[in-house]
């Protein structure tokens, strides 16, 4: 009689365990979740770094000199110094 319930137990437990694996917290499909989550988040990491190395590089030409100011103020700014002849041309 010991040995059936001892038998008994030790199956519920592996059912249990195995429930457990296959439909819980911890199981396979949600590790899968887990997975594509932080290899989305490692692509948005990288994106997010190589714009910021954008922004750095950017920010070390504004840091050397006038060269990159003068482009970034005749790009957005639409600056044009003494002497020289401004040209549109409209498509």
């Amino acid at each position: 009689m010991a040995i059936r319930i001892f038998f008994v137990v030790v199956v519920l437990i592996i059912g249990l365990l195995q429930y457990q694996l296959w439909s819980d917290q911890g199981s396979f499909e949600q590790i899968e979740k887990y997975h594509q989550r932080i290899e989305g988040m490692q692509i948005q990491i990288q994106a997010k770094k190589e714009r910021n190395d954008g922004f750095y590089a950017e920010l070390q030409d504004l840091r050397k000199g006038q060269d990159a100011m003068e482009e970034r103020a005749r790009y957005e700014l639409g600056m044009i110094l003494p002497n020289e002849t401004f040209f549109q041309v409209l498509d």
